[in-house]
């Protein structure tokens, strides 16, 4: 059995690249996945075979940027110059590459990784930050940021095992550190700053941290690993300090796609009330406006329930603040009156 980690510096690959061949060896039946923290690989009988058959692939690169699992593939572009095709996500779902720097938003990512350039992508929620980003990143490991999250949260903890003992489980931070892989802090300016503080060593030049819990351990970080962050500037408690502002370099705006929204064949008027609102939220006019999220949603809505339904839903997810603002300008696009769903008068 070998770790990805034993297996990268056997090979003199980086870990995300490994960790995505031994998966597609799995997927295959040419290996077996026996443990988890950190991942473990053991041949089986079809091993020997795979490894004398002629590629059909490139090798593994050795660039820091690990190459997509079978099911999510780069972003293609039309022989025309047409837009980049969509990427399937590990949920299954389709993402639509945006524009970033005249380059597919994922494409852009995928080259901040290999220059070791660290993200932070803000806005509302729902306008796709996560999407993007395990659109780019096949081989991510993802910590939803809470008030709560501890140290033992990112690093690891003394966990009690079947026998009654206690044995040390280490943490996404040190799985993603040891195997190269991509780190998601999701709505990472909720976690306190003192936890956060743990991860810095690993974001600086010294790429290690020390698990003080475990003996004192030091964790080099593998090629590969690197760090990307989301942060939703609305929501209550969420604060971006200097100190975790001052780790990434390039910080990137993500609003809702609204003509996205009308491709993907939303309700035309839906959409308009969704740019109207937007607009309004810009000029501080009003606090809300669906997002790309939320219109999906809408839609999914009116396919079970109808039209009718989807709207006054929409106006009922608007918080209380504006949901009368909202109310006004869903009643003034459909000509009728519109009120938040609610339960009618027994059947």
């Amino acid at each position: 059995m070998f770790s990805v980690t034993e297996l990268a510096k056997m090979l003199g690959h980086s870990g995300g690249a490994v960790g995505n061949a031994c998966d597609t060896l799995v997927s295959r039946g040419e290996a077996e996945r026996v443990g988890s923290n950190p991942r473990m690989y053991r041949a089986t009988p079809k091993t020997a075979s795979a490894a004398q058959a002629t590629p059909t692939n490139p090798p593994i690169p050795s660039s820091p940027v690990p190459g997509p699992r079978p099911t999510t593939q780069p972003p293609k572009t039309a022989p025309s110059g047409g837009k980049p095709q969509p990427i399937t996500r590990p949920n299954g779902q389709q993402y639509h590459p945006r524009a970033l720097a005249q380059l597919p938003d994922v494409e852009a990512l995928r080259r901040l990784r290999e220059a070791g350039v660290a993200v932070l992508l803000y806005g509302p929620p729902g306008t796709g930050k996560t999407s993007l980003i395990e659109a780019a990143f096949p081989d991510l490991i993802t910590v939803a940021g809470e008030g709560d999250t501890t140290v033992g949260d990112l690093v690891g903890e003394y966990t009690q095992d079947s026998s009654g003992g206690y044995e040390f489980i280490y943490g996404p931070l040190v799985t993603a550190m040891q195997e190269g892989c991509a780190l998601l802090l999701d709505d990472a300016t909720l976690i306190s700053p003192k936890v956060l503080a743990a991860l810095y060593p690993a974001m600086d030049g010294r790429r290690q941290i020390q698990v003080k819990a475990h003996k004192g351990e030091t964790i080099i970080a593998a090629d590969g690993f690197y760090v990307i962050a989301g942060h939703n500037p609305g929501v209550h408690g969420a604060v971006l300090t200097e100190a975790l502002a001052s780790r990434f370099s390039v910080q990137i705006q993500v609003g809702s796609d609204y003509d996205l929204a009308a491709s993907l064949k939303i309700n035309r008027t839906a959409v308009r009330v969704a740019r109207h609102l937007a607009t309004g939220q810009q000029a501080g006019e009003i606090g809300w406006a669906p997002q790309l999220r939320e219109l999906i949603a809408f839609q999914k809505i009116a396919d079970v329930l109808g039209t009718e339904a989807a709207f006054a839903n929409l106006v009922g997810i608007a918080p209380l603040e504006d949901r009368d603002v909202v109310a006004e300008i869903v009643t003034k696009a459909l000509g009728r009156p519109v009120t938040a769903l609610a339960l009618g008068r027994q059947l």
